[in-house]
Parts: C-alpha cells; sequence; structure tokens
C-alpha cells in the first residue's frame, strides 16, 4: 500500500515521503491516526496544498524539541536504588523510573523517547540519549547511587536531644 506521509514516522520516513507501508500497519495506524493518507493523484495534489502548513508545523515542532534538548542536557538526574553486596543493584534502572525523576525536576519527556540499551544495573553515572524528534536528539547524564546512606555522628548526637525534649514537655505539665 502507497501512501503519503504526513507526520515523521519512526522507521519509515518525514513528512512528503510516498513510501509503501504494509496494508494492515497503513490502514489500522497510519490512516486513522492521520500520519498518512493514500497515495492517489488527488491526495497529491491535496498534501501539495497542505504542505506548506505541515512544513510550518514541524518547524515549530523542530524548534520546541532544541528548547527541551537544552533543558534536558542541563539536568543531572540522581537515582536512589537499593544495592546489595558489591554494590550490585536489587532491580535496574528503567525508562519509567528516569522518566519520573525527569518529571520531578520539572521536564517531562515520555518514556518511549528516553533511549536505553539496556537497562542499567550498576551504580554510577551514564548518558543516555532522549530522541525529541528526528533531528533533534539529547543527553542526559544520569547518575545511580545507593539508597543506603551511612548514619553521620552529627544526626546521631541529636538524635537523644530531640527525644528529650517531649520528655521535659510532658513532665513540665
Amino acid at each position: 500500500m502507497k501512501v503519503i506521509l504526513r507526520a515523521d514516522v519512526e522507521n519509515l520516513g518525514i513528512p512528503g515521503d510516498v513510501v509503501t507501508a504494509k496494508p494492515g500497519y497503513g490502514r489500522n495506524y497510519l490512516l486513522p491516526q492521520g500520519l498518512a493518507m493514500l497515495a492517489t493523484e488527488a491526495n497529491m495534489h491535496t498534501f501539495e496544498l497542505e504542505r506548506k502548513k505541515l512544513q510550518a508545523r514541524m518547524d515549530a515542532q523542530r524548534a520546541e524539541a532544541r528548547s527541551l534538548a537544552e533543558k534536558i542536557e542541563a539536568l543531572n538526574i540522581v537515582i536512589p536504588m537499593h544495592v546489595g553486596e558489591n554494590d550490585k543493584l536489587y532491580g535496574s534502572v528503567t525508562t519509567t523510573m528516569i522518566g519520573d525523576a525527569m518529571q520531578a525536576q520539572g521536564v517531562e519527556v515520555d518514556r518511549r523517547r528516553i533511549l536505553l540499551d539496556a537497562p542499567i544495573r550498576s551504580l554510577g553515572e551514564f548518558e543516555i540519549r532522549v530522541r525529541l524528534h528526528a533531528d533533534v536528539s539529547a543527553n542526559l547524564q544520569v547518575k545511580v547511587v545507593s539508597d543506603h546512606q551511612p548514619v553521620k555522628e552529627e544526626e546521631v548526637a541529636e538524635a537523644p536531644e530531640a527525644e528529650a525534649a517531649p520528655e521535659t514537655e510532658a513532665a513540665a505539665e
């Protein structure tokens, strides 16, 4: 089935491309979602009239993706994970965890845009690619740390004082 792409479709093409797609993919996904239209003479003519609008929309999306990429590259994500012996993680760091950590810092990205070659299963710093647009991707710095923090001596010294305060109040009453 020959279709004209109206939007960027991963692994298929960019807007304006005339591509051959499998009939089920075209009929059940591309056409209903408005990502493509059948490649007929009438549709080719219609698409040429529509091309300027689509190009302006794609340019706006590209500019928005670039500004988001700058925000993402400025982020420093720290993900605390439970570790066992030899600093081996229980479980792994996934795109959902990274997406939630980004959202907590005010940057919202679909987790499917976060590209992990393999799940992260060790402590350390990792550079992860985030694909925001066909032409724009950003590198995100993710640091995986242990959630077990050693107790500091200052915190131990403060704890008895905090417990003693309620007892003195009770005695005063």
